[in-house]
């Protein structure tokens, strides 16, 4: 039984998970770059030929300023913008091209923003080519990107589909108009729906839709009409995130205050009404944040002990290697994490100059390596397990202990050598990982996986 007392409880600000170690707690010296290329190399080596290789692309422009958005942006009407940066990106992965023992097989690749669709269809078709020119195709390549419902057009989707993607993101947040105005996310359920119907006619076979709960001035019944239109439509997959409100690390949510936002209370009953109406229509839960019908790749790669998780979130796909193009891009190898700059003109100047343009990054350490499959295992599996000996560190025993009033909250079963998350504690997944961030208590020796109340 999941009780008001229990959230309550656990709500604390907690890592979404995406790496070990998070990105506050990697080495905050300027990579070591030809330590970095070596990296990069081991782990071509080791995966390519099998699991193929996966592609991020980091494409910051938007019109307009989304005012909840925690992405990295740039906020511009001027078009001509899009050539030069199309040219960097295409030269960063010439870069990486000069490591590669063999022609890379991409596996994945991922459009991500800001707004790709703010990219003409030419400009993007340039883009992929231009990736794609001196590469070989996974025979099960998936190639997905995120889209703006209000500018996304046939040719987009054509264009794209031509190219090979097959699975379209939907950022919508909030069909409610008062939300929308709020957020300055501006879309009617109409062009949703006339995106979504050209996109499945065109033969894309995933459309997900983003939804986010916590927002300024949302109601219980704004958010039980965003999600009964959204049922209406039936996406294969819909993330329903949290909201987080930090102004002091993007402005842009200044614009509302926090008397605007849902209390604590508020916000769990739009979670709680939104998980109900979704499960009810038939979406299966998968891993955090994300529903799923049993029709679609990511329930099939739950249910077969496939799912994995990156910096993209929860995929059917696993590859040892990700290439992060772009500015603020993150790349990972397993054996070490590098970010790119954040600015487009310090992005754009490094490239220039022939230069790898990361300014942070980390390499794995053996204890790292370990806390982070367990943290895989439960993102993922909702379980792990200590009984090999090469799951086991020294911080994990400490990890272990923090668990124990977690298991006594029925949010896990803990055994000798092994936990299970129970389905209580599927809602709590970022907490139980909390309790094995070495990284995290190490730094932080005031961290809490509980609320300040207890």
């Amino acid at each position: 039984m999941i009780t008001k007392e229990l959230i309550d409880k656990y709500h604390v600000p907690a890592p979404r998970y995406t790496s070990y170690p998070t990105v506050p707690y990697w080495d905050q010296e300027t990579p070591q770059i030809e330590r970095w290329k070596e990296s990069v190399q081991i782990s071509f080596d080791q995966s390519n030929a099998t699991d193929g290789i996966s592609l991020y692309i980091h494409l910051p422009y938007c019109e307009s300023l989304c005012t909840y958005c925690g992405c990295n942006t740039r906020i511009t009407r001027n078009h001509s913008v899009e050539d030069p940066y199309i040219k960097a990106v295409l030269k960063e992965w010439e870069l990486y091209n000069g490591l590669f023992s063999a022609k890379p097989v991409i596996r994945e690749i991922h459009l991500g923003g800001g707004t790709p669709t703010f990219f003409s269809p030419e400009n993007l078709q340039n883009l992929i080519e231009g990736l794609l020119k001196n590469s070989v195709v996974h025979k099960d390549a998936e190639f997905s990107f995120e889209a703006h419902p209000a500018n996304t057009t046939e040719a987009h989707l054509q264009t794209l589909f031509d190219l090979g993607f097959r699975r379209l993101s939907l950022g919508i947040q909030d069909f409610d108009p008062r939300v929308q105005l709020i957020i300055n996310r501006i879309q009617s359920y109409t062009q949703v729906k006339e995106v979504t119907e050209l996109a499945r006619a065109i033969g894309y076979s995933s459309i997900n839709y983003d939804l986010i709960y916590g927002l300024p001035v949302q109601t219980l019944e704004g958010i039980e009409s965003t999600i009964e239109q959204t049922l209406t439509l039936r996406p294969d997959r819909i993330a329903f995130y949290s909201y987080a409100h930090v102004p002091w690390i993007k402005p842009g949510q200044r614009r509302y205050t926090e008397k605007d936002l849902p209390s604590l209370e508020l916000k769990r009953q739009l979670y709680e009404l939104g998980r109900k109406m979704l499960t009810a229509a038939g979406y299966e839960e998968i891993g955090m944040d994300h529903f799923s019908l049993k029709s679609d790749s990511l329930y099939q790669a739950e249910i077969n002990g496939r799912l994995h998780r990156n910096f993209m979130g929860y995929t059917h796909q696993y590859t040892q290697l990700m290439i992060g193009l772009g500015v603020s891009s993150i790349s990972d190898t397993w054996l070490a994490f590098g970010q790119n700059v954040k600015k487009v003109e310090d992005y754009q100047a490094l490239i220039h100059q022939e230069k790898f343009p990361l300014f942070k990054g980390h390499f794995l350490t053996d204890e790292d390596l370990i806390i982070r499959k367990h943290i895989l295992n439960i993102m993922c599996k909702g379980e792990t397990s200590w009984e090999d000996s090469s799951m086991v560190c020294s911080s994990l025993s400490a990890g272990i202990e923090r668990l124990i009033p977690v298991a006594e909250d029925g949010l896990i079963e803990l055994g000798d050598k092994h936990l299970k998350v129970t389905n209580a504690g599927k809602r709590f997944l970022r907490n139980i990982c909390m309790a094995l961030d070495a990284r995290l208590w190490a730094n932080q020796p005031k961290t809490t996986m509980f609320s300040m109340a207890e």
